[in-house]
């Protein structure tokens, strides 16, 4: 990687990596919810996923959450929310069911501001929906609930296999990275008060830091 050409992926880095894959998902029952907030990140899959559980009836309102950051800001322009947004309406989710929050720069802020935007509509929902990429709904899950405390949450990602995912984002060590990155947060945002604890398997955690040795370090927190 140190000549920016993508590290080559081994079987057993790959493995390590589904590990962890299997982990970040919180395999909760699709049910219906009050509300439904979605992620804004690099994967407009996030948006579509959110358009099919609307058309399924499993929430009235969808609320679409995010600005911009370095890994976004050349894909999505005018705002991971507002492209988000855009696609919906273009697969046919009414205007009249979304709601746009353009600012959020991190996952607690997604949270903290879509409920700001629920509350301004009128919404004060008892349940809600975390719509998310797949590797992200342990977090998303950890900080909902520190954020905002006593929601019932319930958290959805477009039901991919760990392959599919990887063809599909097309960059197998970019994923990685990010999977582990993720992972590193669902360990150190608790001790900052951003996120509640979660119990690390031993297994994961191995995986994690031979992924850590071996270079998929692109998106660990700086020290």
């Amino acid at each position: 990687m140190a000549d920016g050409r993508p590290q080559e992926v081994t079987e057993d880095q790959r493995q390590a990596a589904q590990l962890i894959w299997d982990y970040h998902h919180m395999r909760h029952e699709l049910r219906p919810c009050d509300a439904a907030i979605a992620l804004g990140c690099n994967d407009l899959g996030v948006s579509s996923y959110a358009a099919d559980l609307y058309r399924s009836g499993l929430f009235p309102t969808l609320v679409f959450t995010g600005g911009n950051s370095a890994a976004t800001i050349n894909v999505f322009p005018r705002g991971e929310a507002v492209h988000f947004h855009e696609h919906a309406l273009a697969l046919g989710v009414p205007a009249r069911a979304m709601l746009l929050e353009p600012k959020a720069a991190n996952t607690g802020q997604n949270i903290a501001f879509a409920r700001e935007a629920l509350s301004a509509a009128g919404v004060r929902p008892r349940s809600v929906l975390l719509i998310s990429m797949p590797y992200m709904e342990r977090r998303a899950f950890a900080t909902c609930r520190e954020q905002w405390p006593g929601i019932d949450v319930v958290c959805a990602s477009d039901p991919l296999s760990f392959d599919a995912y990887l063809k599909g984002m097309g960059d197998e060590e970019s994923v990685i990275s990010m999977i582990v990155g993720d992972l590193q947060r669902v360990i150190e945002y608790p001790k900052l008060g951003f996120a509640i604890a979660q119990e690390v398997p031993e297994d994961v955690y191995v995986a994690y830091k031979s992924l850590v040795r071996n270079g998929f370090t692109r998106c660990l927190l700086s020290s």
